[in-house]
């Protein structure tokens, strides 16, 4: 039963089921006890998501969601997101809110696997670096702002399913769409002072990144998500263990009180709630590192197709993709001149140029294109489109990154859903 909770969440159950619904999570028909859910779903969830306790849970009638789970934007502290699921709670960014050239905080999306942690206060957390160091250290974060520089930077984050919602046959898993992705502005400390001040063994050839949120199922000491990257990649000065999110805390559902970002890379490698980086002499092999997780196949597949789990490939860095903000897609306007404008980025590499097609692909038009203000800053563009009639117009956007790859017109199809870099279409009526 608790699998039908995992795989589909609290919205699609009610929905679909009401009454199921309600059995499942409180295990009972009746309304004479509601702490089913609350165990079910985390309470500490629950309440970052409403912005309070619930003193009265005991008393929730059957068949019932909190007022404030049944909009949109149920999340207190965000906004412009669309809510996926609850259980774990996964939200993407509407592309309109993301036009800003640093991702507000409330504008960022949520990727969880597991159930947040019960306390986010900064107060006591403590980081563990151990494994296959000289010097074992357990780091509060008033450690990490005393004993390392601070730093602070645009560091784009995106999930490797961003863009899996256009698969057909359709693949397993959230049907991001294009708001899988942000570049907030983040303030930390370099992943790599830190373990040279652990001091890093000749053997060590991975991390493994462990966070406090806990597995779906509830059984302790489980551990829902828990990625590692080469020594090589750990040790590049852009990767930050960050405790502030523009200039202010970060969102209990980003990470807080401290997370893990290693930009440019697919965002399950950027551990939130992070407890422990912990060095080892083989690929980590946690959760979500074996099987298909984040993985593709070694070549090109054709839709539908079968791959065996055991050779495919572990994505690492992301690929060339754009994003267009601005004008948002369905609009209707009178005017013949408007500005197009979004973001680009491309993994390990960078973007050298991004064009706009009003005709289907017959012709571009170069846009203005921003240099990165850091390494792993998407690069925001900008330019004025002509339409020459009034009718039905559709803006494409082609970027091409620093090695001259550029986007696809069509989704590269792999059986999990991953790294869609085709082209960013939205639909314009004039007049």
């Amino acid at each position: 039963m608790l699998k039908k909770i995992t795989d589909k969440g609290l919205f699609e159950l009610y929905r679909k089921n009401p009454e199921e619904a309600d059995k499942l999570l409180f295990g009972r028909e009746t309304h004479s006890d509601r702490r089913g859910f609350l165990k079910r779903a985390g309470l500490a969830t629950m309440g970052a998501m409403v912005g309070a306790t619930i003193p009265f849970h005991r008393n929730m009638p059957a068949n019932f969601i909190p007022v404030a789970f049944a909009g949109q934007d149920m999340i207190k502290g965000k906004d412009g997101l669309t809510v996926f699921n609850d259980r774990p709670v996964n939200a993407e960014t509407l592309p309109q809110f993301l036009d800003d050239a640093i991702t507000p905080t409330k504008n960022h999306f949520i990727r969880n696997n597991g159930i947040a942690p019960e306390s986010f206060d900064a107060k006591g957390w403590e980081l563990r670096i151990d494994g296959l160091v000289d010097k074992p250290m357990t780091l509060s974060i008033d450690d990490l702002k005393k004993k390392f520089e601070v730093v602070t930077a645009a560091l784009q984050i995106e999930c490797g399913g961003n863009g899996r919602g256009f698969f057909n046959p359709p693949a397993k898993g959230n049907q991001w769409t294009y708001g899988a992705v942000a570049c907030s502005k983040w303030t930390g400390v370099r992943l790599v002072d830190v373990l040279k001040a652990a001091g890093v063994k000749k053997n060590a050839i991975y991390t493994a990144h462990v966070g406090a949120d806990t597995h779906l199922s509830g059984k302790p000491g489980k551990l829902p998500i828990s990625r590692g990257v080469p020594i090589e990649k750990a040790m590049q000065p852009q990767n930050m263990i960050a405790f502030a999110q523009n200039d202010g805390l970060i969102h209990p559902m980003n990470g807080a009180p401290v997370r893990l970002i290693i930009p440019g890379w697919p965002g399950s490698f950027s551990q939130k709630w992070l407890t422990r980086v912990y060095l080892r002499d083989v690929i980590h092999d946690g959760p979500k590192m074996t099987g298909a997780a984040y993985r593709l196949p070694p070549s090109p597949v054709a839709p539908g197709d079968k791959v065996d789990k055991k050779k495919m490939v572990l994505i690492e860095s992301m690929i060339i993709k754009s994003i267009i903000t601005n004008p948002p897609t369905g609009i209707k306007t009178s005017d013949k001149k408007i500005e197009v404008r979004g973001h680009a980025w491309a993994g390990d590499r960078t973007v050298k140029d991004i064009q706009i097609s009003i005709d289907f692909g017959a012709t571009w038009q170069k846009a203005s294109l921003d240099a990165p203000i850091n390494p792993y800053a998407w690069q925001n563009w900008r330019t004025e489109v002509a339409f020459p009639q009034e009718g039905y117009y559709e803006i494409w956007a082609k970027a091409t990154d620093s090695k001259g790859v550029s986007q696809p017109h069509a989704i590269a199809w792999n059986p999990k859903g991953y790294m869609n870099n085709s082209m960013h279409r939205v639909a314009v009526t004039v007049g």
